[in-house]
């Protein structure tokens, strides 16, 4: 039986996808042998595998690495062990490693960086009833410093998935994908389809794990191992929290969601789009009750998307909504419109490593006096990046400014279009409106998880004249 054979066989004779995280925050390595063995005696009946992070044991030198083999000997054999020790080295070092994981601890598996080649990660795969979950999309914070860097074949997480594919002839490797990023979730889902997850992210790093499964679940309601550690060690009843988890991963796997189709360009967004409708309600972007505009009209919402600023992880994943619809533009260069905006581009600059140009608001009276700040040469065709459409009036103010500099504008790109007329005013024009969504969508949304009421989201409608 392989190693893939032998989880997915876990996983359903005990109707479970949990795996529980081993992470012992101990004194000594006692310590730590004793806190695994009370999460394991607790948790053992729900989990699919368990997952233990060898960091927590080597910091303990010999007597460490000594209770790491005895909390692996303690797991109940028919439960897979999986080592988080993130190896991957050359030659004979990966051969050395391998023997330690496998022969000498005892592990079933463990977590690889690909980051060598594939030639550093062979001797983990020699053996099919060994396995292996390679790094693809992780769950912390600074993932997408290199994981999203875009290539010429795509980002770098895609191919590292593709690789993967090719790597396991035999049936024993699986990747590691953070439940922080469900679009990326699916968009590896799109490209390995048939291969397991290993899932960090859910509970204390804030991973939406509805989200996650929709996204990542194969159709047969598998293919995903959701990992809790921290939720899990720190609750007062670590069974009872285990079998929460379980219960509701089981929930939602059973409930009755839309068939995605893994074909459609727009599936990628779906999940973006939800996540980014959660994110602006935490963050305060957006809000409901009685507001006076500039106007001196009292509105029942309030957009301020000036906000993101505050917000470093959502406005990553703003700027990533934002490239995804300007990968499927022709353009030199960005323009952020003053001021909200700047931000947004700015990240969706970084994304994409995109040069980004803005006219001021303001031409100075001193220095260079110019009205466009940014390096950028006449005839150049450039996208305009706004954080909001209403109507559509202002943008004309910034093409006036950049066509008078010589840059030819064709598109438009803004995070939220209100529905009042703007893509139409703009089209008449000449230019195109590209939304991430949409503020009858983002309510429609939020109705739809309750997280506003029927009369807050009739009195928006009525409120911008939209059905």
């Amino acid at each position: 039986m392989t190693f893939i054979e032998r989880m997915e066989t876990r996983a359903r004779e005990i109707n479970s996808l949990l795996c529980v995280g081993l992470d012992p925050r101990a004194e000594n390595a006692d310590d730590a042998y004793t806190q695994c063995l009370r999460l394991i005696d607790a948790t053992h009946e729900y989990a699919a595998a368990f997952k233990i992070n060898s960091a927590f044991f080597e910091v303990f030198g010999g007597e460490g690495i000594n209770a790491l083999r005895e909390v692996i000997a303690s797991v109940p054999r028919e439960i897979p062990v999986i080592l988080d020790a993130k190896r991957g080295d050359i030659a004979d070092t990966s051969v050395a490693y391998a023997r330690a994981v496998f022969e000498t601890l005892g592990a079933s598996a463990l977590t690889l960086s690909p980051y060598v080649g594939s030639d550093a990660l062979e001797p983990f795969f020699e053996n099919a009833e060994r396995g292996a979950f390679v790094l693809c999309k992780t769950s912390n914070a600074g993932a997408d410093e290199f994981q999203t860097l875009s290539t010429a074949d795509g980002a770098l997480f895609e191919i590292v998935a593709q690789r993967a594919q090719n790597w396991n002839t035999r049936n024993n490797i699986g990747l590691v994908v953070g439940a922080t990023d469900p679009a990326r979730v699916a968009r590896v889902r799109e490209i390995a389809r048939e291969m397991w997850f290993l899932v960090p992210g859910i509970g204390a790093q804030g991973g939406d794990l509805e989200a996650t499964l929709r996204a990542g679940l194969r159709a047969d309601g598998m293919g995903l191992l959701i990992n809790a550690s921290r939720s899990i060690a720190n609750a007062s009843s670590p069974k009872e929290a285990a079998r929460k988890l379980r219960d509701e991963i089981n929930m939602i796997r059973n409930s009755k969601f839309e068939i995605r189709n893994l074909e459609s360009p727009t599936y990628n967004m779906e999940y973006a789009i939800r996540a980014l409708a959660d994110d602006l309600l935490k963050s305060s972007c957006i809000r409901f009750g009685e507001f006076t505009l500039k106007s001196g009209q009292l509105s029942p919402i309030y957009l301020d998307l000036r906000r993101l600023v505050s917000y470093p992880a959502i406005l990553k994943r703003v700027g990533h909504a934002y490239a995804e619809i300007l990968r499927g533009l022709k353009f030199d260069r960005l323009v952020g419109i003053p001021y909200a905006a700047l931000p947004i581009a700015t990240a969706a600059s970084l994304e994409l490593d995109k040069p980004l140009i803005y006219p001021r608001r303001e031409v100075k009276e001193y220095g260079t006096k110019a009205p466009i700040e940014g390096e950028y040469h006449a005839g150049e065709t450039v996208v305009i990046l706004d954080d909001l459409a209403t109507t559509g009036e202002t943008k004309f103010e910034a093409i006036e400014k950049l066509t008078g500099a010589g840059l030819q504008v064709y598109d438009i790109v803004v995070l939220i279009d209100r529905g009042q007329g703007a893509a139409e005013l703009l089209a008449r024009g000449g230019y195109a409106l590209h939304a991430v969504t949409t503020l009858p969508r983002l309510l429609k949304i939020w109705r739809a998880s309750n997280a506003i009421t029927a009369e807050q989201a009739q009195a928006v409608k009525n409120f911008l004249g939209i059905a």
